[in-house]
């Protein structure tokens, strides 16, 4: 029987799901290995114990390109930029990293000043303001190749519009430097805004040749087990193959949240939750992110590791909260947790690995949150240890111990309701109209009390809540995209232009690669980028290849109203436009591989079996998490897997 599988690499854990053509759910976790992810994978796989011949479909979720950012452990890249426009990795947006700290610092370019080069060319909007020679491109090249580069990054100003000096410096770097890669910015990013585009083509060119040794090994292993080619999930929500994801690096940069978001879009789907946010705690950070109409919300870049990405991606918003975080008190004696993590290894002190230093999981087993006497990965759960690494901060706040654990949680609640309001407030969004959707395995321990901050009266504790984002991999539908720059005022759209940009961006997109079940019969999506003339924003409009350049703009200025409560009398401009190729859902869909396999959870109060009802306070421990009914709080099994847990009237 052909299995689908999906494995999540998280900061502690990686997990792996397996479903079969039944729809039957087997899970795994195994301990994550920092040092090299693909091991855990294949201990993951050798957990699951089956042969890979068996095995109809994998798919991946890694956190490779986030490890390079945050570690600084990427590519030397030397960038090619426009002589005058050199400086822009260090001007940023000229905004600070706090705005209230001047003591914090943005972390440094990826690439150095050192290794910056000047290109003797100039493009203006209205045209080329200096050509650049070939000798010109050649005599650059020398220089290039004088910096020792392991991959070049070229980004030239207005390069979205005019490509031939990008190409024609392309050209000469290949002739100087034969099997060193080049980066174009017309393609990694073909959009207005310099510093974003320098950023994006940066983070790919620094990313990318680690990107490709890592799914290179990943590979070999796999087909040394017999095992299919792997496919990752990409930060917009859909799957690419091997080969594209190693030409598209920047694109991978938030993987694993993914999978996490497009497995909870099944479930509010199932649950027919029109609104939702989620929650995906782990043992490193809690990734939040918001479902519309059962779809994940898909935005247009933002930061990652403090590096600009301007990509598509599924709306991700990640604080250091996650349950390896580390409680300590600061200068002014408040306690907080995080952002320092004490990851896989040693873990938190409950897990009796070495770790000494108190985390959010070692505040639960204090509190008694976490009672089961052995955890996945054959841990077993030292509850002396954990009293032991919050003594000293009880000592040195003069209170008891079962008080600053409590103190610990609410530090890092407070920390990830903050990101759920931003995800839905500032996008127009009041989240007491949403549910709250809590994976990972430390979201259910929290919901409650985010739900209680937020004023959200249902909370769904998602069926295998633990591996809901290997879940999500697993049945994740293929996706391939395309953007073009368009640069023009709706108005100014001739009849049919629309359909001829669309057009345009389908084959576009079928020439980044094979996507397999994308490729023939797949769904297209297009949207336009677009904002009243003299906006520094845009919204991504959607729109079809029939529509005109006036239903276009009313869109955008009925979307500009539903969101910021105003209109303007300007004309509206086309930025860009994009295209998303999906293919079919899975055919192992939730509903199939959600039903109760697993309705003997059990509650740890007296070890019985649990009823359909379960009113708090009460600990429910789950096969692969733990749910926390709070006081007030009444949680129901559902049909489907998981449970619904509603405030008391």
């Amino acid at each position: 029987m052909s299995r689908s599988l999906g494995i999540d690499v998280g900061g502690t854990y990686t997990d792996l799901v397996a479903l079969d053509e039944s729809g039957a759910v087997e899970t795994r976790k195994v301990l994550s290995t920092p040092d090299d992810q693909s091991t855990g994978v294949g201990q993951a796989l050798a957990a699951l114990g089956v042969p890979g011949a068996s095995v109809g479909r994998l798919v991946h979720g890694t956190t490779v390109v986030t490890n390079l950012l945050l570690e600084r452990a990427g590519a030397r890249v030397v960038l090619c930029a426009t002589e005058g426009a050199t400086d822009l990795l260090e001007l940023r947006r000229q905004d600070r990293a706090s705005l209230f700290d001047l003591a914090v610092h943005h972390p440094p370019p990826l690439v150095g000043a050192d290794r910056v080069v000047p290109v003797p060319e100039r493009v203006a909007p209205e045209g080329v303001m200096r050509a650049l020679t070939p000798e010109a491109a050649a005599a650059v090249a020398g220089v290039v190749a004088g910096r020792a580069p392991e991959i070049v990054a070229v980004c030239l100003l207005h390069a979205y519009a005019a490509t031939e000096h990008e190409r024609m410096l392309a050209e000469a770097l290949a002739r100087r430097l034969p099997g060193v890669d080049v980066v174009l910015s017309s393609e990694v990013l073909p959009e207005i805004r310099e510093y974003e585009r320098v950023a994006t083509t940066t983070a790919e060119a620094y990313a990318r040749p680690g990107v490709a040794r890592y799914l290179g090994r990943l590979a070999g292993q796999l087909s040394s087990g017999g095992y299919p080619a792997t496919r990752v999930m990409r930060s917009s929500g859909g799957t690419a193959s091997t080969e594209e994801a190693a030409r598209s690096a920047a694109s991978l940069a938030l993987s694993g949240p993914a999978g996490g978001v497009v497995g909870a879009a099944h479930v509010a789907r199932a649950a027919q939750l029109p609104l939702a946010l989620t929650i995906d705690i782990g043992g490193t950070s809690a990734d939040v992110g918001l479902i519309v109409d059962g779809q994940p919300l898909v935005e247009h870049g933002g930061r990652v590791a403090g590096v600009s990405i301007a990509l598509p991606r599924v709306l991700v918003e990640t604080v250091s909260a996650g349950g390896g975080s580390i409680g300590w008190i600061d200068d002014g004696g408040a306690l907080r947790a995080g952002p320092r993590s004490a990851g896989a290894a040693p873990g938190p002190a409950a897990f009796g690995r070495g770790g000494t230093l108190p985390t959010i999981t070692d505040a639960h087993v204090v509190l008694g949150n976490i009672r089961a006497a052995s955890l996945s990965g054959g841990i077993r759960l030292d509850v002396a240890a954990s009293e032991r690494a919050l003594a000293p901060l009880a000592r040195q706040l003069g209170e008891p111990t079962a008080r600053v654990a409590e103190g610990m949680l609410a530090a890092a609640d407070a920390s990830m309701a903050r990101a759920l309001r931003r995800v839905s407030v500032e996008r127009g969004i009041d989240p007491r109209d949403c549910a709250l959707i809590a994976f990972g395995g430390g979201g259910p321990l929290h919901a409650c009390a985010l739900a209680d901050r937020l004023e959200i009266r249902r909370i769904v504790v998602a069926p295998h809540a633990g591996v809901l984002s290997a879940l999500g991999l697993a049945i994740a539908a293929e996706r391939r995209e395309a953007i073009a720059s368009v640069m023009t005022t709706a108005a100014a759209l001739a009849p049919g232009a629309l359909a001829a940009r669309a057009e345009e961006l389908v084959a576009r997109a079928d020439r980044a690669g094979n996507a397999g079940g994308a490729a023939g019969g797949g769904r297209p999506l297009w949207w336009a980028r677009c904002r009243y003339r003299g906006q520094g924003h845009e919204l991504d409009v959607p729109f079809v290849p029939d529509d005109t350049g006036g239903q276009l703009a009313g869109r955008f200025r009925d979307m500009h109203a539903a969101r910021y409560a105003f209109t303007l009398d300007e004309d509206v401009e086309v930025v860009s436009a994009r295209v998303a190729v999906t293919g079919a859902d899975h055919p192992l869909t939730l509903a199939r591989a959600g039903r109760p396999t697993w309705r003997a959870d059990r509650l740890e109060d007296d070890g019985g079996p649990c009823d359909a009802v379960v009113r708090g306070r009460a600990v429910v421990t789950l096969p692969d998490a733990t749910m926390l009914v709070a006081g007030g709080w009444t949680a129901r099994a559902l049909p489907m897997g998981g449970w619904m847990m509603e405030r008391d009237a």
